[in-house]
């Protein structure tokens, strides 16, 4: 079979959709994340499916990757990296709950919530961005398709505009790379130190 066609087309409307980007937007939610990082307060975020992975990924990149060989480290939280208390709550009280939950009694208004959903209308991460308004908390919305609930909601917005999730998804993970990216070499500079990224030889 011939797929060249099908590759071609993909890579295409991901190209046109990267070309439509907000580019100022995404300039301000990485300047809300270095605020973030320089106030030394917590960014919890989270999401369902592929975007609990990009979830996931992003606190390695954050904690580690931007940080490292710096003394002072991001405060990201994966709310869905712990399966057991995801079953526990997801079990005895029920699946919208699984984020809320974990946000009680924690987040501060001080903190930053980054709420991943592709359509914007998950239900268990919608509940958990309404929990972070009452809070009074920055709320970061990740989304892509119309941006949903959650868009509507945030006071900052990484959003792709097309109506494909797996677009969508590819592009989120590219938020994350872009974003660590940016502020490892701005922290890096910012400490006098030479932005070179260590792998194993």
């Amino acid at each position: 079979m011939d797929f060249i066609k099908d590759i071609e087309d993909y890579y295409r409307r991901e190209i046109e959709t990267i070309q439509a980007l907000d580019k100022e937007e995404i300039n301000r939610v990485i300047n809300v994340l270095l605020d973030a990082y320089d106030r030394g307060v917590y960014v919890y975020v989270f999401g369902n499916g592929g975007s609990s992975a990009t979830a996931s990924h992003m606190v390695c990149d954050f904690n580690k990757g931007t940080c490292y060989d710096l003394d002072r480290k991001f405060k990201m939280v994966c709310l869905n990296d712990n399966l057991p208390t995801l079953m526990a709550i997801a079990n005895d009280d029920s699946f919208e709950n699984v984020f809320v939950y974990q946000l009680k009694d924690r987040l501060k208004k001080e903190d930053v919530v980054l709420a991943i959903s592709g359509s914007g209308n998950s239900h268990n991460v919608v509940k958990a961005v309404e929990y972070a308004k009452e809070v009074g908390a920055t709320i970061i919305a990740t989304t892509g398709y119309a941006g949903g609930k959650i868009d509507k909601m945030a006071d900052y917005h990484l959003h792709v505009p097309v109506d494909d999730m797996q677009i969508t998804e590819d592009l989120h993970m590219g938020f994350d790379h872009l974003i660590m990216q940016i502020l490892w070499k701005h922290l890096q500079a910012r400490a006098g130190k030479q932005a070179i990224y260590k792998i194993n030889q």
